[in-house]
C-alpha cells in the first residue's frame, strides 16, 4: 500500500514558510549590497538544505529541485568559492520566490505541482559553479519569465478583495507541548485506578450494609424502615458512581487515543533515506547493494521514529560491511553481483515487527566463536556445542567484533551493543537474529506502537508485585500440578503438542530458594498438589511459562523510566503505579528468557565480563595529534572530562618527538598534517618496541575505503571518519581497545 503524503503537506507548507522566511531575510542583505557572515550562510544553508530533504520525502519534486540548486549555490558561499555580490543576492531572492509559489500550491493541489522553472534552476546551477558571471546568470534566469496575467477587459467589473478571511485549517504545535499534553493524559489515565479502587471499596461497604439492614430487619420499627431507606440510597448512589466512573473510563481512553495518534509519524520518515545510505555506503565499501523497502506506511509514535533511525542505520551497516560480498565474492559464490537488503514492516498484534532480510554470506560461526574465546565470553572447550541461536547472540556482546580494524561503519564492538540495548531497554521491544551460512542474515524487531501507554499485566510471585507488557504475554494457564514433566531434568509441561518449559519467577529473580535439588528449579509434581498458574511469554517464538502466585488485574498504564542510578537493572524495564499507589516493577521479557536459558544451561557457561563502559580509566595518558586547533581541544576536553590525561602534538613530527620523549597508554592522530602525515606517523611508532601493541585511533576527513585499508596495513587499530565523530564513539572506541 502506498504512503498517503496528502495528511503530512499541511506540515510541510508551515514548516517551508518558516525556512523559507528565514531565507528570505538573510539574502535580503546580500542583495541590498552587504555581506553574510559564516554563521548566516550555514543557517541560510540548512533552512535550504530542510526544505530540500523535507520535499523529496513527500514527492515533490519541483520544490526540492529548486531548493538543491539553492542549497548548491549557498554551499558554494559557505565554502568561500563565490563573492557575495548583490546580483548573487538577487538571484537567490528570485529562486526563494519560485519555492514560495510553490508551497502555496501545494496543499490547494494536493501535492501535484508544476514543473520547476528550469531557466532559474539553470542559472542557480551555472552560479554554483562558476561558469558564469553573476550578473549574466541573473540575466538568464529572467530570460523566461512566466507569461503575463492576460488584460483585463475594460468593461470588467473591478475585483474588490474579499470578505471571506478565514483562518488556516492547521495550527503548528511544538512537539514539546505535544508531548506535555500525552503525559498528561497518561497520568489522568492512570488515576482512574484510584477511581476504581474508590468504586470496589464503596460496593463492599454497599455490600457490608446491606447484611446488616438484614440482620436489623429480623426486628420491625421505625429505626429499621429509615435504615432501609439510607441502605437504598446507598445503593442507588454506588450504582451511579459505578456508571459515572465507566463513562469517564471511556471519554478518557477517547480523549488519550486521540491524543496519541497526533504523535503519530509513518516509518517511511527512517524508512525513504535508507536506500541512499544504503547505495553511499555500498559505494564506500566498494559494494553493490539494493536496498527493498516495505511498509513506510505503518505508523508510529514520534518518539520511537526518533530512536529507531540510528537502530536501522547501524543494523544497515553491519549487514553490508559484514555480510554483503564484494562483487567478485558473490560471482564466484554464484550469486549476482548485486546484493540486495530487504526492509519491511507490517502490524502485528498490538505492535509492529521490522524484518531485515540480506542475501549476503551469513554469520561467520567459526569467527565469531574463535573472537568469543579470545574475550573470554566462552571457553574452548564448550565452543563447539554453542548452537547456532547462541552464536548470533554473542554479536551483541559489548565490545564484541570481528572486523580487522575499528572504523565509522562497524568494528567497534558498541553498535550492535547499543542497538539491542536501545530496542530492549528503551524501545520496549525484542530483537532476534538468524542465519543461513552462505545465503544470508535475517533480523526481527518487535516495538510497541507508542510508549506512552501500555498494556500491562499485574501480577505477585514470591509475595511480591510484578508486571509484563501485554506484547509478550501469549496467555495464562492454569495446570494441575500432576500434569508437569521433566524434561532434561527441568519442570515443563506439553502444551498443543509443544514442550513449554517452566520455571517459578520468584526462584528466576532469586526472591527464594529452589525447591529441587541444589542448583535446580523444581516445582512440586505429585497429582493432587496445588495447580500452578502459568504465564506464557513468548519473544520471537521462543516461549518459556513462568509460575507465578496469582494475577492482580490488566490495564492501560504509563511505564515511568527507572532512575537514572537504576538504569543497569537488566530485568527491570520501569515501574507503575497501580490503585493503590504501590509502585511496581515491570519486568524485561527478553531477559527473562535469557536468564531462565542460563539457569538451564543453555547458554554462555563463562561469566560474562562487566560493561568496559562502567570502568573509568585511572589516569591513563593518551597522545592527541592533529594539526587543526580546534579539533586538538575538541578531543582534550571529551577525553580528559571520562578521566584520561591528555597530551597534545600540532602535526606527525612533533607527535613522533612527544611519543619518544615519553609513554602514552593510546593515540589519536589525524593524517593530512605538515611535516609527517599520520599513516607514517603510526608505521613509525608500529616500528618502535615501546609503541609495538599500543591502540592507535586515526580521526581524519578521508572516507575512502582505500584510505581504510592503508590505516590496516600501517598498523592502526580504529578509523573513525570525522564526518561521523560523535564523544559516544570516541570513547567507547578507546575504551574498548584499552580494555
Amino acid at each position: 500500500m502506498a504512503l498517503d503524503i496528502k495528511k503530512f503537506l499541511g506540515r510541510f507548507t508551515g514548516e517551508a514558510r518558516d525556512h523559507l522566511e528565514r531565507l528570505e531575510t538573510g539574502l535580503t542583505t546580500l542583495s541590498a549590497g552587504g555581506t553574510l557572515d559564516g554563521e548566516t550562510i550555514n543557517g541560510l544553508f540548512r533552512a535550504a538544505h530542510t526544505i530540500k530533504g523535507s520535499a523529496r520525502m513527500l514527492k515533490l519534486d519541483s520544490i526540492a529541485e529548486t531548493a538543491h540548486q539553492l542549497e548548491e549555490v549557498l554551499g558554494a558561499l559557505r565554502d568561500g568559492k563565490l563573492q557575495q555580490p548583490p546580483e548573487l543576492g538577487s538571484l537567490l531572492m528570485r529562486g526563494v520566490d519560485a519555492i514560495s509559489a510553490l508551497v502555496e500550491q501545494v496543499e490547494p493541489s494536493g501535492g501535484q505541482l508544476p514543473p520547476p522553472d528550469q531557466a532559474l534552476c539553470a542559472a542557480l546551477a551555472q552560479a554554483a559553479a562558476g561558469t558564469t558571471s553573476t550578473a549574466e546568470a541573473e540575466r538568464s534566469g529572467a530570460a523566461n519569465p512566466p507569461d503575463p496575467e492576460p488584460e483585463t477587459p475594460a468593461s470588467a467589473p473591478i475585483a474588490t478583495p474579499s470578505t471571506d478571511v478565514r483562518a488556516p485549517e492547521t495550527v503548528r504545535v511544538r512537539m514539546e507541548k505535544l508531548d506535555e499534553l500525552i503525559k498528561l493524559m497518561g497520568e489522568v489515565v492512570s488515576s482512574q485506578s484510584r477511581f476504581r479502587q474508590q468504586l470496589l471499596e464503596a460496593r463492599a461497604l454497599d455490600a457490608a450494609f446491606q447484611s446488616l439492614l438484614r440482620d436489623t430487619c429480623a426486628v420491625p420499627g421505625a429505626d429499621a424502615t429509615r435504615l432501609a431507606e439510607q441502605a437504598a440510597a446507598l445503593h442507588r448512589f454506588t450504582l451511579s458512581l459505578r456508571d459515572l466512573i465507566m463513562e469517564e473510563e471511556l471519554l478518557t481512553g477517547d480523549l488519550n487515543d486521540r491524543a496519541l495518534i497526533m504523535r503519530m509519524l509513518p516509518l517511511a520518515i527512517v524508512f525513504d533515506p535508507i536506500a541512499r545510505v544504503a547505495r553511499e555506503l555500498g559505494r564506500d565499501l566498494g559494494k553493490e547493494v539494493h536496498c527493498e523497502i516495505s511498509g513506510g506506511e505503518i505508523e508510529l509514535d514520534r518518539h520511537l521514529i526518533d530512536r529507531l533511525s540510528d537502530v536501522l542505520v547501524h543494523l544497515l551497516r553491519n549487514a553490508i560491511d559484514h555480510g554483503i560480498e564484494s562483487p567478485q565474492e558473490r560471482q564466484a559464490a554464484g550469486k549476482p553481483s548485486l546484493g540486495r537488503i530487504r526492509l519491511s514492516a507490517r502490524q502485528e498484534g498490538v505492535g509492529i515487527l521490522i524484518e531485515i532480510d540480506d542475501d549476503g554470506r551469513g554469520l561467520d560461526r567459526d569467527k565469531i566463536l574463535a573472537k568469543a574465546v579470545q574475550k573470554g565470553l566462552i571457553d574452548s572447550a564448550s565452543a563447539s556445542a554453542i548452537n547456532d541461536d547462541q552464536v548470533a547472540e554473542l554479536i551483541f556482546q559489548p565490545g564484541f567484533s570481528t572486523s580487522a580494524i575499528i572504523t565509522d561503519v562497524s568494528g567497534r564492538g558498541v553498535g550492535m551493543d547499543v542497538v539491542k540495548r536501545t530496542i530492549v531497554d528503551d524501545l520496549q521491544g525484542a530483537l532476534s537474529v538468524s542465519s543461513r551460512p552462505g545465503k544470508g542474515t535475517f533480523m526481527r524487531i518487535q516495538l510497541p506502537l507508542s510508549l506512552a501507554m501500555m498494556r500491562v499485566l499485574l501480577f505477585q510471585a514470591g509475595g511480591q508485585s510484578f508486571g509484563l507488557t501485554a506484547q509478550h504475554v501469549a496467555e495464562l494457564i492454569r495446570i494441575p500440578s500432576g500434569e508437569t514433566i521433566q524434561v532434561a531434568d527441568r519442570p515443563a509441561i506439553v502444551l498443543r503438542n509443544e514442550f513449554l518449559p517452566l520455571i517459578p519467577l520468584a526462584e528466576l529473580l532469586r526472591l527464594q530458594e529452589p525447591r529441587g535439588h541444589a542448583g535446580e528449579v523444581g516445582l512440586d509434581p505429585r497429582p493432587g498438589g496445588a495447580s500452578h498458574l502459568v504465564v506464557v511469554i513468548n519473544v520471537h517464538q521462543s516461549k518459556l511459562g513462568l509460575v507465578v502466585d496469582r494475577l492482580l488485574d490488566e490495564r492501560d498504564m504509563v511505564i515511568k523510566p527507572l532512575p537514572e542510578h537504576l538504569r543497569g537493572l537488566g530485568m527491570v524495564a520501569g515501574m507503575v503505579v497501580t490503585g493503590t499507589n504501590e509502585l511496581v516493577s515491570v519486568l524485561q521479557a527478553p531477559a527473562l528468557l535469557a536468564a531462565a536459558r542460563r539457569v538451564r544451561g543453555e547458554t554462555l557457561t563463562a561469566t560474562e565480563p562487566a560493561r568496559t563502559a562502567d570502568k573509568p580509566p585511572v589516569g591513563q595518558q593518551i597522545l592527541v595529534v592533529d594539526d587543526s586547533r580546534n579539533t586538538r581541544e575538541i578531543e582534550k576536553e571529551i577525553l580528559e572530562a571520562h578521566g584520561y590525561r591528555v597530551t597534545l602534538a600540532e602535526d606527525g613530527l612533533d607527535g613522533w618527538q612527544k611519543a619518544l620523549g615519553g609513554h602514552f597508554d593510546a593515540v589519536l592522530t589525524d593524517v593530512d598534517m605538515p611535516n609527517m602525515d599520520g599513516f607514517s606517523l603510526t608505521a613509525r611508532l608500529r616500528e618502535n618496541d615501546r609503541y609495538h601493541g599500543t591502540p592507535i585511533v586515526i580521526v581524519t576527513s578521508r572516507q575512502k575505503e582505500e584510505d581504510k585499508q592503508r590505516g590496516i596495513q600501517v598498523g592502526a587499530d580504529a578509523y573513525i571518519v570525522k564526518g561521523d565523530f560523535n564523544q559516544s564513539s570516541l570513547v567507547e572506541t578507546l575504551r574498548n581497545l584499552l580494555g
